[in-house]
C-alpha cells in the first residue's frame, strides 16, 4: 500500500485490495457451498442435517474468528505508522489466542453438542447427519483458526493476491474429497453430509500448512521473519487483541447468529420448509461475500490511513467503499430477481423444494440494500478502532429488534416461515441506519482534530 492523493489512486489501490479479498471469500464460501448443494444432491434429510450443524457452527466460529480479525486493525495501523519491527509479536500472540480458542471450543463442543441436538425437535435422521458434519468439521478446528490469524496478517499488509491465490488452490482439494466422500467413490465410504465436514477439515488442514509455507519462505512476507524468534506469552498483548477483537466478534455472532437462530426456531416445520430455507439462506449469503469483501478491504485501507493519520483520506476511501457495495447489491437483487427459480435449481431437483426455495429467495432481494451499507460501515469502523458501540448497536438490531419481531410474525401471522424472513429484513435496516449515524459521528471528531 501506498499513500494517495487524487480519487483516481484511491480507487485504483482499493479495487487491487478488494479483488482479491472478494475471489479469496468466493473460494472460502464455496467450502460451505460444496457442502450445501451436494450433501441436498444426496437428500433433503442429508441436506437438512449438514443445515442444523453449520447453523450451530458458523456462529460461533465468525464470533471467535472476529477475535482473531483484530489483527487485521492491529497490523495495518502499525504498518501505517512505520512500525514494522512490532508486527512479529502481534501474530505470534494472536496464534496463541486462535489456539486457546481452539481448544476451548473443541472441549465444550465434546461436552454439549449431544444435548443440544437432543433438545430440537428434528427427524432422528437429520439429528445424526448433524452430530456427524459437526464432529467431522472438529478435526479442522486448530488449522482453521491459525489460518485466520494468518491470512489477517497478510492481508493487513495489503498482499490480499497471495491469500487469493492459496485460496484457489484449495477449492478443487475440497471440491474432490466432498465427492468422494458424500457419493462414496474411489474406494471412499458414502458418507452422505457426513462426507462434507471431514473433506472441510481435510481442506483446512491444506491451507493452513501451505499459508504457513508461503509466510516462512516466500517473499515479500518472509522480510518480516514471523517465526524466526519466540516470543513468549504475553497477556499485555492479549488484552489488546481482547478489547479490539471482543467486540468485533459479538458484532459478528449477534449478526450471524440470527440467521442461525432463525433456522434453529424453523425445526417446528418439515424437512422440506428447513431445507428450502437452508438453499436460500445459503445463496443470500453467497451474495453477502460482496459487502463482506468489501468491509474487509475497508478495515484494511482505513487502518492504513488512520495509523497514519490522514484521516481525510479515510473518509473518501469509506465513501468509495460504500457507494461500490451499493451499486453491486442493486445489480444482485435484480439478478436474483430475474433468476431464483434457476438459482433454486443449483440446489435441489425435487419439485417441493424448488418451489418454496424460490419464494424464500424472494425475501431474501431486500437483504442486499441493509448489507451494502452495514457492512462496508462496519469494516470502516473496524479501521479506526471504533468497536464498542457497534456490538451494542448489532445486539440491538438483531436480537432486540430482528429476531423477536420475526417470532410474532412466524408463530402468530400468516406469514408462517416467512414471518422470520420478514424479521430478519427488519434487523438488518435497523443495524444500517445505526451504524450510519454511528460513521457520521466518528469522521466528524477525527476531522475536527485533522484540522486543529
Amino acid at each position: 500500500m501506498e499513500q494517495t492523493y487524487t480519487y483516481r489512486q484511491k480507487i485504483s489501490q482499493f479495487s487491487r485490495i478488494l479483488f482479491p479479498i472478494f475471489v479469496t471469500q468466493l473460494g472460502l464460501f464455496a467450502m460451505n457451498f460444496f457442502d450445501v448443494v451436494m450433501s441436498g444432491n444426496v437428500s433433503p434429510t442429508d441436506l437438512a442435517g449438514v443445515a442444523i450443524g453449520a447453523n450451530l457452527w458458523v456462529p460461533i466460529f465468525v464470533g471467535l474468528s472476529g477475535i482473531l480479525m483484530s489483527i487485521t486493525p492491529i497490523v495495518s495501523q502499525l504498518f501505517g505508522a512505520k512500525k514494522e519491527e512490532s508486527i512479529p509479536d502481534r501474530v505470534l500472540q494472536g496464534i496463541y489466542v486462535s489456539l486457546m480458542l481452539a481448544i476451548t471450543i473443541m472441549l465444550l463442543g465434546a461436552l454439549v453438542l449431544d444435548p443440544v441436538l437432543n433438545h430440537m425437535n428434528i427427524e432422528e435422521d437429520v439429528r445424526y447427519i448433524a452430530k456427524g458434519y459437526l464432529v467431522a468439521l472438529a478435526y479442522g478446528i486448530i488449522p482453521l483458526f491459525i489460518y485466520t490469524v494468518l491470512r489477517c496478517y497478510i492481508d493487513a499488509l495489503g498482499h490480499t493476491r497471495i491469500t487469493m491465490f492459496i485460496t484457489l488452490a484449495t477449492i478443487p482439494i475440497n471440491f474432490f474429497f466432498n465427492y468422494m466422500l458424500i457419493f462414496g467413490k474411489g474406494g471412499f465410504p458414502a458418507l452422505g453430509g457426513i462426507g462434507a465436514g471431514y473433506a472441510t477439515s481435510i481442506t483446512y488442514w491444506f491451507i493452513t500448512v501451505v499459508t504457513i509455507f508461503i509466510v516462512v519462505k516466500k517473499e515479500p512476507l518472509a522480510q518480516s521473519a514471523i517465526f524466526s524468534r519466540f516470543y513468549p506469552i504475553a497477556l499485555k498483548r492479549w488484552k489488546e487483541i481482547f478489547l479490539i477483537g471482543l467486540p468485533i466478534g459479538l458484532s459478528i455472532f449477534f449478526e450471524v447468529s440470527i440467521f442461525s437462530a432463525v433456522t434453529l426456531l424453523m425445526s417446528q416445520y418439515d424437512t422440506i420448509t428447513i431445507a428450502s430455507h437452508q438453499a436460500a439462506i445459503n445463496f443470500a449469503s453467497f451474495l453477502y461475500m460482496i459487502p463482506l469483501s468489501i468491509s474487509m478491504a475497508l478495515t484494511i485501507i482505513v487502518g492504513y490511513e488512520v495509523g497514519a493519520k490522514r484521516y481525510l483520506d479515510a473518509a473518501q476511501y469509506s465513501k468509495i467503499g460504500i457507494m461500490t457495495a451499493i451499486l453491486f447489491s442493486v445489480g444482485c437483487a435484480i439478478f436474483l430477481f430475474v433468476f431464483r427459480m434457476e438459482v433454486a435449481g443449483l440446489y435441489t431437483k425435487e419439485k417441493e423444494v424448488l418451489i418454496l426455495t424460490s419464494q424464500f429467495l424472494i425475501y431474501a432481494l431486500f437483504f442486499q440494500l441493509s448489507d451494502a451499507i452495514a457492512s462496508p460501515i462496519q469494516g470502516v469502523l473496524r479501521g479506526y478502532k471504533d468497536v464498542n458501540v457497534t456490538f451494542v448497536m448489532a445486539l440491538v438490531s438483531y436480537w432486540v429488534i430482528g429476531l423477536p419481531l420475526g417470532y410474532v410474525l412466524a408463530n402468530y401471522t400468516s406469514l408462517h416461515a416467512f414471518g422470520y424472513w420478514v424479521g430478519l429484513i427488519a434487523g438488518l435496516a435497523a443495524g444500517a441506519i445505526s451504524l450510519s449515524i454511528r460513521l457520521v459521528h466518528i469522521q466528524r471528531k477525527h476531522k475536527r482534530v485533522e484540522q486543529s
